[in-house]
């Protein structure tokens, strides 16, 4: 029979889904997905959509909590979103994730591989090394900082996000106390109208380096000498202030011209001893610490030797592959977005003579130039795969079999996508050895994983 909309039925949560939700059974067997719920909680749920084999629904009362539940600290989690495991104990979240990805490895990879307990984050809290706040105005008609709830482009006013270092969330209101002083008119959607759209922070962690950029409708800031003065002198350890002009209808936070107001344009940092240089448009891992344990986890599953060939297909700044270079003859990486490989050159040249000499960056998409260098006769001992999300086309995997090498290293930001191609390489000669989840982003769904695969002799 199917659940009614409002229906309100107790229920016992067995586990938590990808996204984050809790899963229990209705009476006749549909799963049913709510939101901040914790695995053994029995609760009253209020069913909201019925999907046929599937039905969503909320927390209507807590009857009696899971022994993981712990008091959510943030006023704003729920409507925010953004820390959809702050209701959970850490060891909980952190079962759930292992759990997460061994589900995902038995179930879309139909691997019986090893997964690892997952390696927790350094940081719970305040690990974040960039946040992207719009900017909009609270019910007093303030400028205030937050984020977008679930599905919605409405800001929840955030002032203290969790996630971010206190430094971020202080230059974020000390930004929206400026602009209501000057009467500087956050944009607004609706109307096409106001001038800030976003406040865009990064921090360099082992630096302390501070980047402040707004994201702007137009190049010209008001009153902009002021405030770099004022920011500048409150927080000591802001290296350059920059203005990102994007002035069209969309959901892309970034437009691509990006002005300095003080300072050089970036900031600068070290990620496993790589100096890197990271502007607003540089792609960075955003938990720099966890980062290092993802990075030497790669490290130690590439088993390396001096003689090695190491190809580093998705390479981004070439932080991984410079991360391992002191350790190979050679390193080739590969990556779509040119100032990406702009900067992976620029960073393998502050690393010093030997280190630029033996690395070789190239700009084209990853399976194209897999495809091309396999066509080359390249050998490479150990290929390195980092790709986004969607994983890798089978181009890329196609071309890493033909190249043959002795090792191949995954890092995945999706168990799903990752045990699909794990799946894949043990078609065609390579062997799942292990699985490493790393939590890279404490309190959210999100886990990274490390796949070991070793080729078939």
């Amino acid at each position: 029979m199917p659940l009614q909309k409002n229906q309100v039925l107790t229920l016992t949560i067995e586990r938590l889904s990808n996204d984050g939700s809790g899963v229990a059974h209705s009476p006749d067997g549909e799963a049913v997905f709510i939101p901040g719920t914790a695995p053994g909680d029995v609760a009253a749920i209020r069913i909201v959509k019925d999907c046929g084999r599937y039905a969503f629904g909320i927390l209507d009362a807590i009857q009696t909590p899971s022994p993981d539940r712990i008091p959510v600290d943030c006023a704003v989690a729920a409507p925010c979103g953004g820390c959809s495991l702050r209701h959970l104990d850490y060891a909980a979240e952190l079962r759930a994730k292992g759990e997460s990805v061994t589900d995902a490895f038995r179930r879309i990879g139909g691997l019986d591989v090893p997964v690892l307990p997952p390696l927790p984050s350094p940081e719970i809290d305040r690990y974040r090394n960039k946040v992207q706040f719009p900017v909009g105005c609270d019910k007093n008609g303030k400028p205030c900082i937050g984020f977008y709830a679930g599905r919605t482009h409405r800001i929840v006013p955030c002032p203290d996000c969790k996630l971010q270092p206190d430094v971020l969330n202080e230059i974020g209101n000390t930004l929206c106390d400026f602009f209501a002083a000057h009467n500087i008119q956050p944009y607004d959607e609706q109307t096409g109208k106001g001038l800030v759209r976003h406040v865009f922070l990064r921090r360099g962690v082992h630096s302390g380096q501070i980047m402040v950029c707004l994201v702007c409708t137009r190049a010209k800031l008001p009153h902009a000498e002021e405030l770099c003065r004022a920011l500048t002198a409150q927080f000591s350890d802001i290296a350059t202030i920059l203005i990102n002009v994007n002035a069209r209808n969309t959901n892309v936070i970034l437009g691509s011209e990006t002005h300095a107001l003080y300072g050089p344009g970036f900031i600068e940092d070290t990620l496993c001893g790589v100096p890197v240089q990271l502007g607003p448009l540089s792609f960075y891992q955003v938990n720099t610490l966890a980062a290092e344990q993802l990075y030497g986890i790669a490290a130690e599953y590439a088993q390396l030797t001096p003689d090695d060939l190491l190809l580093d297909l998705y390479c981004g700044m070439g932080t991984i592959g410079l991360s391992m270079a002191d350790h190979c003859r050679e390193l080739i990486g590969v990556e779509i977005v040119p100032e990406a490989i702009e900067s992976a050159k620029a960073n393998a040249a502050r690393m010093g003579d030997a280190i630029a000499a033996k690395s070789r960056f190239f700009c084209a998409d990853a399976g194209q130039a897999a495809t091309q260098l396999a066509a080359e006769g390249l050998h490479p001992d150990v290929v390195m795969l980092d790709p986004p999300r969607k994983g890798c086309d089978e181009a890329t995997l196609s071309a890493v079999v033909t190249m043959s090498p002795r090792r191949v290293v995954y890092v995945s930001c999706n168990p799903s996508t990752a045990a699909r191609d794990a799946k894949w390489l043990e078609e065609h000669g390579y062997r799942a050895e292990k699985v490493q989840p790393v939590d890279l982003f404490p309190r959210t769904r999100h886990v990274e994983a490390i796949v070991s695969l070793q080729r078939e002799i």
